[in-house]
């Protein structure tokens, strides 16, 4: 089950990516319901889109705390 909930985040992220401010609060739920090793894969995945559209690296912050 928490398998399916990465893979939903990943999906969200790359719809929602056209919105810097929607992909943000998107970032911020899923580090709430995401397990730590999960985290960490998403981290990779968002530093992936990160390169796709330069503008969404303000979201990165919320995955230095």
């Amino acid at each position: 089950m928490a398998r399916a909930m990465f893979e939903y985040t990943k999906t969200v992220l790359q719809k929602v990516s056209f919105d810097t401010t929607l992909f943000c609060k998107e970032v911020q739920k899923a580090l709430e319901r995401l397990l730590p090793y999960e985290i960490e894969e998403l981290k990779v995945y968002i530093q992936s889109l990160v390169l796709q559209n330069p503008k969404l690296d303000q979201c990165l912050i919320y995955l230095n705390p």
